[in-house]
């Protein structure tokens, strides 16, 4: 059966930005898996990322010149709009296809894609398995129901991502892509990849449970390091990658594993540099791991230290705090590990007071990297309705579920203010400055070699040419 997967993540950069940082320079790794389980299963696999087209007028050539059976698309809540324009399109074009929605926001919010006359099956939760079973089916000619329930697979039986899906694609759109996704920080050079070892997130923060919960399950499924081995063995074979990025909630919660993965890295001949998501009571507890992990290639840590206020962080059930943030950031700084800071402004009850506490620690931290988000109230979320049974939520339209830090997301915040705080938030202080311009001299001239050259050059004369 010829199936044709679609990603519509144009939100952030729009159409024709491939290349452009994060919201378009990487995989989804929910469609690469996908293609490369209907391709086991015998199946035409072929993708359009709406990143890559022109416009709308381009994405109905390339899906009238693929005449695909059945179209499948994945729905984050801020994609909805797009989602729902290329389903209306890929019917327009052929109104017998076939058209599947899955992601996110088809397992959260079902009830507001089901009755939808453009929109045949709908699959919940993890497609792995049931996603080929369906196509398999409908190439048969049998019925298949609209509500598609996935279930959990095991990790290690389902194939590799196909990353080439992606890079290919590009690729046959016009794009010079010689990095299979596109680097963002310094620390990681290109050929850059990322990766995902594991599913789910024992924590309870309640700005995203229970909705992770409801796509992979209350517990943390994660795959064996032989396993995550073999793929970066297999990445490393045709990318020749020259780093790489885990895109786990939290890599970090299962020290057994961290300490198998870094020993079996080292083993296997790696050395380049990573970069994974933690939490600072983690890295508290677990220097020595810290330690380990920086020794085999980690560079960075993504850290969600959200707040620095205590109770703001309660409140959210973060589980951390602010002492925790700070000594975290201490331990990075001690081995070298490079900071994202990920942290939000205009949480519900937060007060002037306490953002201005987190700004105080962001101080203190001095990240590497800012990454800063004004709260967006998700669907699925405790938090979220915790904002719509108190009338809080101002988002009107799927667009604004982005957790961009430019627009209005909630009542009862004085957004004019929280723009001055958010630019505050990434001043670092004079003696900050100063300590990384020094860093950043030292990187530069105080290296072995250059030192010896520029002794030789000062002792020994220059030879005049004869």
């Amino acid at each position: 059966m010829k199936v044709c997967l679609i990603y519509p993540g144009i939100v952030g950069k729009g159409f024709d930005s491939i290349g452009q940082g994060m919201d378009s320079g990487w995989i989804s790794h929910g469609l690469a898996i996908l293609s490369a389980c209907a391709k086991k299963a015998g199946h035409n696999v072929s993708l359009i990322d709406l990143r890559a087209m022109k416009g709308w007028e381009h994405f109905e050539r390339e899906l009238a010149a693929r005449a695909p059976d059945a179209v499948a698309v994945t729905i984050m809540s801020a994609d909805y709009n797009p989602a729902m324009r290329c389903l209306e399109l890929a019917k327009q074009v052929n109104p017998q296809v076939v058209t599947m929605v899955g992601g996110a926001h088809a397992t959260i919010m079902p009830h507001e894609l089901a009755d939808n006359p453009i929109i045949d099956h709908i699959i919940i939760g993890e497609g792995e398995n049931v996603f080929p079973e369906a196509l398999d089916k409908l190439a048969r000619g049998e019925a298949v129901e609209q509500i598609i329930t996935g279930d959990h697979p095991d990790l290690d039986a389902i194939p590799y991502a196909d990353h080439n899906l992606f890079i290919d694609e590009w690729r046959a759109q016009g794009y010079a892509v010689t990095s299979p996704e596109a680097p963002f920080v310094q620390e990681l050079p290109p050929p850059f990849v990322t990766m995902i070892a594991g599913r789910g997130c024992m924590y309870n923060c309640s700005y995203c449970q229970p909705a992770e919960r409801h796509i992979f399950g209350r517990k943390v499924r994660r795959r064996s390091v032989a396993n995550v081995i073999g793929e970066l063995e297999m990445l490393r074979d045709q990318f020749n990658f020259a780093s790489m990025m885990f895109h786990d909630d939290c890599l970090t919660e299962d020290r057994e594993w961290v300490i198998e993965f870094c020993q079996a890295y080292r083993a296997a001949g790696f050395t380049q540099p990573f970069f994974c998501q933690s939490r600072a009571d983690i890295i508290v507890k677990n220097d020595d791991m810290v330690a380990l992990m920086a020794k085999v290639g980690l560079r960075g840590y993504f850290i969600g230290f959200e707040s620095g206020s205590d109770r703001v962080l309660r409140f959210i059930r973060k589980g951390t705090k602010r002492a925790q943030n700070l000594a975290a950031a201490r331990i990075c700084k001690k081995y070298g590990i490079a900071i994202w800071a990920n942290y939000m402004l205009g949480l519900p009850t937060e007060t002037k007071e306490e953002v201005l506490e987190t700004i105080s620690m962001l101080k203190e931290i001095d990240p590497d990297y800012y990454s800063p988000a004004f709260y967006t109230p998700h669907p699925g979320s405790d938090l979220y309705d915790y904002c719509m049974e108190n009338d809080l939520s101002l988002i009107t339209d799927h667009d604004s579920f982005r957790r961009n830090p430019d627009e209005a997301k909630i009542k009862g915040v004085d957004y004019e203010w929280l723009n001055w705080a958010l630019g505050e938030s990434q001043v670092r202080t004079p003696t900050n400055r100063l300590k990384r311009a020094t860093r950043r001299i030292w990187r530069r001239y105080a290296q072995p070699k250059k030192i010896i050259r520029k002794l030789r050059r000062m002792i020994l004369p220059e030879r005049n040419p004869a």
